[in-house]
């Protein structure tokens, strides 16, 4: 009932408990020395994590829940509240960062790659793709349509039971168009079946196997640094997927469209996300400033 994912990271959990000389089961001293032992070098939101790893361990084995007790709780808060920093959030992509990128890709010479990459780019912005979705796609999830492409993902993070998402995505114009872009990246590959985002070789040679999901990261920030980009290290996957939700948000894009075209189930992520493209057009210092332009108008004086 647990996905890969959550399993796999439970488990680096316990390692990680266990090899600091926690020996399970273990009670609420014990657990509470090791949060505010590793305060100091783990954030506070990876240290929740943790306590939901122990939390878990102690569940399925049988045991008692150690990590729900008050000095737990109070220890925690306390972490929380010396050590918290904000959450770093990934780079939200712009319509112009995306022409950028592809600008950068044009002048390069002709290989698979290039042409691999292209697509990748494109189908990512504009289908608000998740990393892990994006290397899963095979060419069986992609049904063709006059209009564009719909895009069965048969599970996601936010699917776990699998019932079966889309994202449609329309033609556009030639210059950048998704499809035709993903059509040339798949006729000039001869992908008729399997993965459609491939490892590719220094050599050029496209492998039978998918993109691995950290690959898409290698891919984006080497991009940007070839553009010239002055937030690689803010660049992530979740940059596409970010930027598609607030690029909709400043060209006043239904809520319900940007919800539907993400697959987001939670209210509050998309309204974070429509709140950051509307962070300087829904503004009340700007109404204010605009004011005092229009009181200023006709001075001379200028800063």
């Amino acid at each position: 009932a647990t996905s890969d994912n959550t399993r796999k990271t439970y488990q680096s959990v316990i390692r990680q408990v266990q090899k600091y000389g926690v020996k399970l089961p273990c009670n609420d001293e014990s657990v509470t020395r090791y949060i505010v032992d590793r305060a100091s070098t783990i954030n506070p939101r990876t240290l929740s994590l943790h306590l939901s790893g122990i939390k878990q361990w102690h569940v399925t084995q049988g045991f008692t829940d150690p990590t729900q007790s008050s000095m737990v709780r109070k220890t925690m808060e306390g972490i929380r509240r010396v050590h918290g920093k904000p959450k770093q959030k990934a780079k939200a992509l712009r319509l112009e960062h995306i022409a950028a990128l592809l600008q950068a890709l044009y002048k390069k010479p002709k290989s698979n790659k290039k042409k691999r990459d292209i697509a990748l780019i494109l189908i990512a912005f504009f289908g608000a793709f998740r990393r892990s979705e994006l290397v899963a796609i095979t060419y069986a999830d992609i049904n063709w349509e006059p209009e564009g492409i719909a895009i069965t993902l048969p599970q996601s993070k936010t699917d776990q039971a699998s019932e079966g998402m889309t994202r449609s995505i329309p033609y556009g114009k030639q210059s950048f168009c998704p499809i035709l872009a993903l059509k040339q990246w798949l006729d000039s590959a001869n992908i008729i079946s399997g993965p459609i985002f491939r490892s590719i070789n220094r050599w050029d040679q496209i492998s039978d196997q998918p993109l691995k999901p950290g690959s898409v990261n290698h891919i984006l920030k080497a991009l940007g640094a070839d553009c010239g980009f002055d937030f690689i290290t803010e660049l992530s996957s979740h940059s596409f997927r970010r930027g598609l939700s607030t690029s909709a948000a400043r060209e006043k894009v239904d809520f319900a469209l940007i919800k539907k075209q993400g697959g987001w189930k939670s209210d509050g992520t998309v309204w974070e996300y429509i709140e950051e493209g509307h962070q300087f057009t829904e503004n009340a210092s700007s109404i204010l400033i605009n004011k005092m332009d229009s009181l200023l108008t006709g001075n001379n004086e200028k800063f």
